[in-house]
């Protein structure tokens, strides 16, 4: 007797891509063909070239869960429990942000320059890190975060990964001038993705971000730019031990992340701009 079946794929498609619309969420067709890939087993090419195919019914279930934490505006990437980042992929879960492409602009200032030691602060699922040791492998990479569990989803990731990665959790109250130094007492970059988000935005994000992503990886205080300025701060304090500083920040704070920037001693400062054209990475050079 053959296996019980629950329709095609195509039918199972659109039958997503209808709830998933409904629910507002802003890629549904891709966001179906994904969790629908996933749930059977198979890569999305093989989906778009057998439509007919049958979806068992184990398939089915297992889609249709999948389907109501998507309508739910559940992130793809924690129903799937991984998001691809440059040239590796994470896992995440809620402990942590999905990493964005726009992240992806920190990991080619660290192409650009080629330093030998980069610290990684607020390192999350380790994407900047774990990234950077992937396309660098005589660079030294350090990843800090003040979270307990996104320095447990890090190490994990760098396990699986089998990256050589020094991934710490960084006591909120020391600071990273505190960190170990490599043993030429500078760090030739630091990089960070820190909350750039103000209190006053936050009810304004995307269900994705404000009901699922942690808050405190996301909003920095009344302004967006507190986390910004207490590591600027530090590094100020830190007697010369940086030599290069790139910043992720949110759109229209460039400027004045430059300006803080010039103050903890960098004399001077670029910008990187994202696909979107949105100054996103402040540079600090000596």
């Amino acid at each position: 007797m053959p296996a019980a079946t629950a329709g095609s794929v195509r039918e199972a498609l659109e039958a997503a891509t209808d709830a998933i619309t409904a629910a507002g969420a802003p890629s549904p067709r891709l966001d179906a063909e994904l969790l629908l890939a996933d749930a059977c087993g198979l890569e999305r090419a093989a989906l778009a070239a057998a439509p007919e195919r049958a979806v068992d019914a184990t398939q089915a279930r297992r889609f249709g869960g999948m389907v109501r934490r998507r309508v739910a505006r559940e992130p793809v990437a924690y129903i799937l429990g991984r998001k691809g980042f440059r040239h590796i992929e994470l896992a995440v879960d809620a402990r942590v942000l999905v990493p964005r492409p726009e992240t992806e602009l920190l990991v080619e200032l660290a192409l650009e320059l080629r330093p030998r030691s980069v610290l990684d602060v607020g390192t999350g699922s380790g994407a900047i890190a774990l990234a950077v040791k992937d396309e660098l492998e005589d660079v030294s990479v350090m990843g800090v975060d003040t979270s307990v569990a996104a320095i447990e989803v890090a190490r994990s990731n760098a396990e699986e990964l089998g990256l050589d990665v020094d991934l710490r959790w960084l006591d909120p109250e020391s600071g990273h001038s505190r960190v170990e130094r490599p043993v030429n007492g500078r760090w030739d970059l630091l990089v960070a993705n820190l909350p750039y988000v103000s209190e006053a935005e936050w009810s304004s994000l995307a269900p994705e971000i404000v009901r699922w992503e942690p808050r405190g990886a996301l909003v920095s205080g009344p302004t967006g730019l507190e986390a910004i300025e207490r590591l600027l701060a530090d590094v100020a304090l830190g007697e010369g031990g940086i030599e290069v500083v790139g910043l992720e920040v949110g759109a229209g704070q460039a400027e004045a992340v430059a300006e803080l920037v010039r103050r903890a001693g960098f004399e001077r400062t670029e910008t990187r701009k994202d696909l979107a054209g949105i100054e996103r990475v402040v540079v600090g050079l000596p």
